[in-house]
């Protein structure tokens, strides 16, 4: 990371790998995006920048920087390693908050439980410029994910073979449709469409109200 860069970052504009805060605002909004990136491709938190890419600079480098660090370590489940820079830009002090996509997703906002709940687990990721809550679907994905292995000599069955119908005529499915097409609960359906992303025949998709659907691979 430099200067050069970090002007860089900031005429490209908020997007899936950049966001901008005016200031430190509080805890759980900072951790909210700090989780957003390290579940998803990881990205740049800047501090001191507002949507316009005007400069405002933060107050105080070493007070942000512990405020950071604290969120990362105590308000992230389990705690995101980060990484701090700090800038001078047009005469004021910039942050920048480099967090890298993790080996250890998902990430949650800090519940204190020992184990990740799914119904009351609050799991951002980040889509386009934005940091949405994942669907349960997304969180088992990323749960199932971390052992790196996707199915091999998946059996093709009578709800797979439901959803391979309903794509060759829609552009997408989502948990509730397949639920209703093929008379099933909305957990079977969410695990058979889960099995085939992780099979490899099915993208899974995040809306930006956090929703998942899935479309055929490739």
């Amino acid at each position: 990371m430099n200067r050069r860069k970090v002007l860089e970052l900031i005429e490209l504009g908020e997007g899936l790998h950049i966001e901008f805060k005016q200031r430190f605002s509080s805890h759980e909004k900072i951790a909210k995006s700090i989780i957003a990136f390290a579940n998803t491709r990881g990205g740049y938190l800047l501090l001191g920048i507002d949507d316009d890419k005007s400069i405002y600079g933060i107050e105080s480098e070493k007070s942000d920087s512990e405020l950071i660090r604290e969120t990362a370590e105590k308000y992230c489940e389990p705690q995101v390693n980060c990484t701090i820079y700090s800038y001078e830009i047009e005469n004021k002090e910039v942050m920048v908050i480099e967090i890298p996509e993790s080996k250890l997703k998902p990430h949650r906002i800090q519940d204190y439980r020992s184990i990740l709940d799914l119904n009351s687990a609050v799991v951002y990721v980040r889509v386009n410029d934005k940091s949405v809550l994942a669907s349960k679907e997304m969180i088992k994905l990323m749960q199932t994910q971390q052992s790196g292995k996707s199915l091999v000599n998946y059996t093709v069955g009578k709800n797979e073979k439901i959803v391979f119908d309903f794509l060759n005529k829609n552009e997408k499915i989502s948990v509730k449709e397949l639920s209703k097409i093929a008379n099933i609960s909305d957990r079977r359906a969410s695990r058979t469409l889960i099995q085939l992303v992780r099979a490899n025949l099915l993208f899974i998709h995040i809306k930006d109200n956090g929703e998942s659907y899935f479309t055929f691979a490739g």
